[in-house]
C-alpha cells in the first residue's frame, strides 16, 4: 500500500466551519474598507529576497531564520512573502501609483514564515492588510484605529480586544536608546534567557516584548524608550492619545511595544485578546514614513495594519460568536424514482435562472428518503422540495420548510413566489 501523503508541517487545509466564518469575515472586511474608500490590490507571493533584507532589518527573526527563500534557475534569490507591506510598496512604486496623494489600498492573502508551528501561529498564514500613503498627520493614525474598532464592533468582539499603543520615534532616537538598553541588560545578563542573550547585541529592542515573566520583571527598572524620543514625535503621540480618548476608545499605553520590523517609526499599535493564549495579537500596525524611499521611491508618509485571519477565527470560535449552523444550502431538491430525475434537474435550472444567488442542491445518491431528509437537515437547508410520481402527475411539488416545520403542495408558479418571499430575492 502506498504511504499516505500529509500536508507540510505548519500548513493547513480549511473546510466547512472555518471557511463559513472566513467568508463572513471577508464580507465584513470589504464592507468596512469600502466605507473608508480603500481600493483592493493584489501582488505576487514571490518577491526578490533583497527587498525584505533591505527593509525588514537584517538582524530581525524574519530575515535570520524565518524566510522561505530559494535560488531560481537564473540564479536569483526569491522569497515567499513573510508579510505584505513591502510587496505592496514595491508594486505601487513599480506601477507609478504613488504620484497621487491620499492613496488607500487593502489586500488579503497568504504569508509564509518558517517558525515553530503552535497554537495561533502557522508557517502559511493569511493576513488582511491595509496601507495608506501620502498623509503625514495623526488624523490618519486615528482613522485606522477607528476603522479597526468599527470592524470589531461589527463582528461582536470589541469587548474581547484591547488596544495597546506606543510611539517608537525615529530610527536615530532608537539607536541612542539602544545603547542605554544594552548597557542595562548587560548588568542583568544572568537573568536573561537564551533567546534574549542572542538578541542582546543584534536586536535588543525585541527583548522589550519578551513573554518571559522574569525578564519583564527586570525591564521594569530599564531605561524607557520614551525618554529618548524627539519632541515632535512625542507631541504627535500625545495628540493621538487625546483624539482616541475623544472617541471613547479604550487603550493601554505600552512603552515596551516596539514591533518586530525595522521599517516602523512613531506610532505603533496592536489589538490583543486574552482569549487565545500567548500568541494573542489579532491586529498590528504602525507608521513607516521612510519605507517608500528605502525601496527607491520618493519620500512618502505611510501607515498600515494587518489582521491575522487564523487568529481571528480562533477567537470567534472560542467565543462562539457566529452560529455553527450556517445555511450551507438554501433549497434541497429530492426526487423519488430515477424516472423523475429530469424533472428535478429542470426545476433546479429554472430556479437558478430566476434566483442565481441561491444555493440549490439535488441529491443524486441512491439512498432512502429518510437519509436524504436527514442530510437536508444537517445541511441547514431552508426548504426541501420533493418530486415523486404523484407530484409529477398532479403537476405540484411537496415543499417542506425545515425551520418552521411547515409543508404544502404548490404549483410551479406558487413555488417560485414562495421562494421569493422566503429568501427576499
Amino acid at each position: 500500500m502506498n504511504k499516505k501523503i500529509n500536508s507540510i508541517r505548519g500548513m493547513h487545509d480549511y473546510f466547512n466551519q472555518d471557511l463559513n466564518i472566513w467568508n463572513i469575515l471577508e464580507k465584513n472586511f470589504k464592507q468596512v474598507l469600502n466605507s473608508y474608500a480603500y481600493e483592493e490590490i493584489k501582488f505576487p507571493i514571490l518577491e526578490r529576497t533583497e527587498i525584505f533584507q533591505r527593509t525588514i532589518g537584517k538582524v530581525t527573526d524574519i530575515i535570520e531564520k524565518e524566510m522561505y527563500s530559494f535560488i531560481d534557475k537564473n540564479g536569483h534569490s526569491l522569497t515567499l512573502r513573510p508579510e505584505g507591506t513591502v510587496g505592496c510598496v514595491r508594486a505601487l512604486i513599480q506601477n507609478n501609483l504613488l504620484y497621487k496623494k491620499k492613496q488607500k489600498f487593502w489586500y488579503l492573502g497568504p504569508m509564509f514564515r518558517y517558525e515553530r508551528p503552535q497554537y495561533g501561529r502557522y508557517r502559511q498564514f493569511y493576513q488582511l492588510g491595509a496601507e495608506i500613503f501620502g498623509l503625514d498627520t495623526i488624523d490618519i493614525d486615528l482613522e485606522i484605529i477607528l476603522l479597526t474598532n468599527r470592524l470589531w464592533k461589527m463582528l461582536g468582539i470589541n469587548s474581547y480586544l484591547t488596544l495597546e499603543i506606543n510611539s517608537i520615534g525615529l530610527r536615530l532616537d532608537r539607536i541612542k536608546y539602544q545603547e542605554k538598553l544594552i548597557y542595562f541588560l548587560e548588568q542583568n545578563k544572568s537573568y536573561l534567557d537564551d533567546e534574549s542573550k542572542q538578541r542582546l547585541y543584534n536586536n535588543p529592542l525585541r527583548i522589550l516584548d519578551s513573554k518571559n515573566l522574569n525578564i519583564q520583571k527586570i525591564l521594569k527598572k530599564a531605561p524607557l524608550l520614551s525618554n529618548y524620543i524627539n519632541k515632535k514625535s512625542i507631541d504627535k503621540f500625545n495628540n493621538l492619545c487625546h483624539m482616541i480618548n475623544l472617541y471613547k476608545i479604550k487603550y493601554k499605553y505600552n512603552p515596551n511595544l516596539v514591533r518586530g520590523l525595522d521599517y516602523y517609526n512613531d506610532t505603533v499599535f496592536e489589538w490583543k485578546s486574552k482569549n487565545i493564549g500567548s500568541k494573542n495579537t489579532i491586529c498590528a500596525g504602525g507608521r513607516y514614513d521612510f519605507l517608500v524611499q528605502e525601496l527607491g521611491g520618493k519620500k512618502t508618509s505611510a501607515i498600515g495594519f494587518a489582521i491575522g485571519i487564523e487568529r481571528l477565527i480562533l477567537l470567534i470560535k472560542k467565543l462562539n460568536i457566529f452560529p455553527y449552523d450556517i445555511e450551507k444550502i438554501n433549497i434541497y431538491i429530492i426526487f423519488i424514482g430515477e424516472e423523475n430525475k429530469t424533472y428535478a434537474i429542470n426545476l433546479s435550472e429554472e430556479i437558478r435562472n430566476i434566483y442565481p444567488k441561491l444555493k440549490i442542491f439535488i441529491n443524486f445518491l441512491n439512498i432512502s428518503l429518510s437519509k436524504k431528509i436527514k442530510h437536508a437537515v444537517e445541511s441547514c437547508a431552508r426548504i426541501v422540495i420533493l418530486i415523486g410520481e404523484n407530484e409529477v402527475k398532479k403537476n405540484f411539488y411537496l415543499v417542506k420548510e425545515l425551520k418552521n416545520k411547515k409543508e404544502s403542495y404548490l404549483s410551479k408558479n406558487e413555488l417560485i413566489l414562495k421562494i421569493k418571499n422566503i429568501f427576499k430575492k
